[in-house]
């Protein structure tokens, strides 16, 4: 099974493709970016970028899931407004691919991958280069690491 895990954002989008299959101990990375818009491009456009490029990673991997995680509530509105709109697009982009739609809030991908609900960052990341086989290359980028643990608790939730 393969599964898009999606950190959804508008400035930085988080993707990933993760694979298991049947006799595969653990899950692997076959795919990670942290996929960026301009700031100096209007909102519109920076959505049209985010949907072609999720349409893409789409029709190169064909994962059977699209998992993104749930908003979070935060002081700056308009962030979120933005942030729930380029999720939407996601799922847009998912849906019109047939893709099943996994949700997962950040509780909840901190139990998938650490087991305690109020992890902080460096301990999810610890453990998602712990639980996954990442190709060799270092992946730096938050957004991309989120991406695997959110496709990481989809594999955890969802039963084949």
């Amino acid at each position: 099974m393969k599964i898009l895990g999606i950190d959804p954002g508008f400035e930085r989008l988080g993707i990933a493709i993760l694979e298991k299959n049947k006799g595969d101990k653990r899950e692997k990375v076959i795919f990670s970016e942290c996929f960026k818009t301009s700031a100096k491009l209007e909102f519109a456009v920076r959505l049209n970028l985010i949907g072609e490029e999720v349409k893409k990673i789409i029709k190169k991997y064909k994962p059977e899931v699209l998992a993104i995680e749930t908003l979070f509530l935060t002081t700056n509105q308009k962030t979120v407004m933005h942030v729930a709109e380029a999720r939407g697009v996601v799922i847009c982009e998912g849906i019109k691919a047939g893709l099943k739609i996994f949700e997962a809030s950040p509780p909840q991908i901190k139990v998938a991958t650490t087991g305690y609900g109020k992890a902080n960052k460096e301990q999810i990341i610890k453990m998602v280069k712990i639980l996954v086989d990442i190709n060799k290359e270092k992946k730096e980028s938050d957004d991309e690491l989120d991406a695997i643990a959110i496709a990481l608790t989809a594999f955890a939730c969802i039963k084949n």
